[in-house]
């Protein structure tokens, strides 16, 4: 990427982002009161429907986005609910439908998981993105552009600080929300 400030979004360009989010017409989510959301733009880290409706956006500029469920958080899945026996949570736990817990998968993998319904043997978790099968109503508004550093485009994402990483070595490779950048 040269060293001049991008215009416009494409790929490779670190946008810093104002948004909404209205789900079922209700505020889901909003950068209001916040610092702006930032990303670099072509790199999947953000959906891809919004992602593809910010292209060309100078900034100062806005667009009012209507994602639908394909291109934002997926379709609902059924088979993504689980019975799982009571008998695996700990003595004294007291579910409530809609509290999220974290459950390991057979895979070892961590998967963020919601109570969607109680049972006397079983608790039903759902296991899919809680905005998936919904489409997404954005007002966004491109803030500021500039390009991406080199570190920043081999790892993919964005570093919040003038420092990468930080602590030495490639602690990215274990992926964003590792806290390491």
């Amino acid at each position: 990427m040269s060293d001049l400030k991008p215009t416009r979004v494409e790929n490779d360009v670190v946008v810093s982002l104002a948004y909404t989010l209205t789900v079922d017409g209700q505020l889901y989510d909003s950068s209001d009161g916040h610092a702006p959301f930032n990303y670099l733009h072509g790199h999947r880290n953000i959906i891809p429907g919004l992602e593809k409706a910010l292209v060309g956006l100078a900034a100062g500029e806005s667009r009012e986005v209507l994602v639908s469920p394909s291109e934002g958080y997926g379709e609902f899945d059924p088979e993504s609910l689980i019975d799982m026996d009571r008998e695996l949570f700990p003595e004294g736990y007291e579910p409530q439908v809609g509290a999220f817990l974290h459950v390991r998968g057979d895979d070892g993998q961590v998967h963020t998981a919601c109570i969607h319904e109680i049972h006397d043997k079983t608790i039903t978790l759902d296991l899919n993105h809680p905005l998936a099968g919904k489409e997404l109503l954005f007002k966004a508004t491109v803030l500021d552009l500039r390009a991406a550093s080199a570190e920043e485009l081999q790892h993919g994402h964005i570093h919040q600080s003038n420092e990468g990483c930080g602590s030495g070595g490639d602690c990215c490779s274990e992926g964003c929300g590792s806290g390491c950048c």
